[in-house]
């Protein structure tokens, strides 16, 4: 590691200060990502301002016919949330399956989808869901939010303050983990709320989280399993090829996992 200044705001109000006022700094939430890339330099900021003193960020609670989490909130407390798995099942088990336990227990919604690496959960939960992100400047709705590979919509001086996902859907989320990693190789997330049938798939596509619209169509006239009998999607249409698998391999994974995630979700 090398030498940089640390800040701990104790408030969002002295947070937003700071990043105002501290050239080149970090955000620090969970410290899952930027820890390690600064450890191998690939990451060098002259500043870190850790979120972790902010009580305003952390937290979960339903209003009206939301449910809203603190951008802080680890996915060990979304996982283990009494509210959510009453509200939003399927939301605490995405949150239950990310890493391992100590990733769990340190890393946070926020941070997880500020990076938006394109093989992580939430993204595709998010999308689906139709949640909206709220910063310090703006709201954003997911489908705005995550612009490509670890690319977001957020501005300089941007903090995530919390994650606003609407209640009410039949909601699942059902992947393909990598063994080593515990990362999707395929991640399907597939939400239904009244008609409308959304599917959003990470850990496949080239450019990040990428909607499903065959899939949502046929689910739109059938939210069976079934009505996704000789739907696929083509490998050649971006979709990744490394040495985990290839596209081939991962246009056919998307079919099962989706074809996985609605039967949950329909609790069949």
């Amino acid at each position: 590691m090398y030498a940089f200044d640390f800040h701990r705001p104790s408030t969002l109000r002295q947070a937003n200060s700071l990043v105002g006022k501290v050239a080149d700094n970090k955000l620090l939430a969970g410290g899952q990502t930027l820890l390690p890339t600064m450890k191998q330099r690939l990451a060098s900021p002259a500043a870190v301002i850790d979120l972790s003193g902010v009580p305003e960020l952390v937290g979960i609670e339903q209003k009206g016919r939301n449910l809203v989490i603190g951008a802080m909130t680890t996915h060990a407390e979304v996982a283990n949330s009494a509210l959510l798995k009453g509200a939003l099942p399927g939301l605490a088990a995405l949150a239950g399956g990310i890493g391992d336990p100590h990733v769990r227990n340190r890393g946070t919604i926020g941070g997880s989808i500020a990076n938006n690496d394109p093989a992580a959960d939430y993204p595709g939960g998010l999308l689906a869901l139709g949640a909206t992100v709220v910063t310090n400047q703006r709201k954003i709705s997911a489908a705005d939010f995550f612009t490509g590979m670890f690319s977001t919509a957020l501005d300089e001086g941007e903090i995530i303050t919390k994650v606003v996902v609407p209640a009410g859907a039949k909601f699942a989320y059902a992947k393909f983990r990598n063994p080593a990693s515990r990362y999707a190789m395929v991640g399907v997330a597939v939400a239904k709320k009244g008609a409308k049938v959304v599917v959003a798939v990470t850990g496949a596509g080239s450019d990040g989280v990428f909607r499903w619209a065959d899939a949502e169509a046929a689910l739109t006239k059938r939210f069976n399993a079934k009505a996704l009998d000789g739907v696929k999607t083509p490998a050649a249409k971006g979709l990744n090829s490394d040495i985990h698998a290839s596209a081939e391999y991962r246009s056919h994974l998307i079919g099962v996992m989706t074809k996985r995630a609605v039967t949950t979700a329909s609790g069949k």
